[in-house]
């Protein structure tokens, strides 16, 4: 299949062209200061739409990255049911170099407390530029491992469904472990993750470990062999 309306979709799309302005680099895409009545009702679309932008926007740049969060789940089959944001794995080093681009383009980036994302403003929603996924460094690897897919006909590099599942399980901590949100996205993804990368990548840590007999239980995956327990 011939893949199509790559980065034009964005000045295709509608109302796209009435939110470029002046100021930055017209190559590059619109600042944040869109007038709300500009931007789409839906939230989901929404956080599409700034998606599709800071995607762009990067793959213009040639900056390495990938995808993550709901909309890579999105973006691999799952609902259209996105959270409050958008996330974008990027490597440390890379850190400024894309903020320099980012702010070139007219968005707002700053540091927050945290020490391990930045954070943007695209079109009213909120960006993480997470260079820290499940306290790892990304690293070039992962980001070469992403699947290039088609992000409401944008095409972007996406965190492969093995990467994507583990960095959200790695994550489970005695003050994280919110299994209801991450089920849906494992009953989603199940049939194209690697699960037993994805147990030695754990270990025995044992917040994930509760949650993959919680999957066991449910049959989203098989039973680990007796041998293996």
């Amino acid at each position: 299949m011939t893949q199509h309306a790559d980065d034009d979709a964005l000045e295709q799309a509608a109302g796209v062209a009435e939110l470029r302005l002046a100021t930055g680099d017209p190559d590059l895409g619109p600042p944040d200061d869109v007038p709300a009545e500009d931007l789409p009702l839906d939230r989901n679309q929404a956080i599409l739409q700034a998606t599709k932008q800071v995607g762009s926007i990067l793959k213009r740049r040639g900056h390495l990255f990938a995808l993550a969060g709901s909309v890579a789940v999105y973006a691999h089959g799952g609902t259209q049911n996105l959270q409050h944001d958008v996330d974008f794995a990027i490597r440390p080093e890379d850190a400024e170099s894309v903020a320099e681009t980012l702010r070139e383009a007219g968005l707002v980036v700053y540091e927050p407390p945290e020490d391990w994302l930045l954070k943007a403003a695209c079109l009213g929603q909120q960006v993480d530029l997470i260079f820290e996924l499940a306290h790892q460094p990304v690293t070039a690897e992962l980001l070469e491992r992403a699947e290039r897919l088609s992000v409401d006909s944008v095409f972007m590099p996406v965190l492969s469904p093995t990467d994507l599942v583990h960095s959200l399980i790695a994550a489970f901590s005695e003050h994280h472990c919110d299994f209801g949100a991450v089920l849906p996205i494992a009953r989603t993804l199940r049939e194209k993750v690697d699960w037993d990368r994805v147990r030695r990548a754990c270990g025995d840590e044992p917040m994930p470990d509760a949650f993959f007999y919680f999957l066991e239980r449910l049959d989203v995956i098989a039973p680990r062999p007796k041998e293996d327990r």
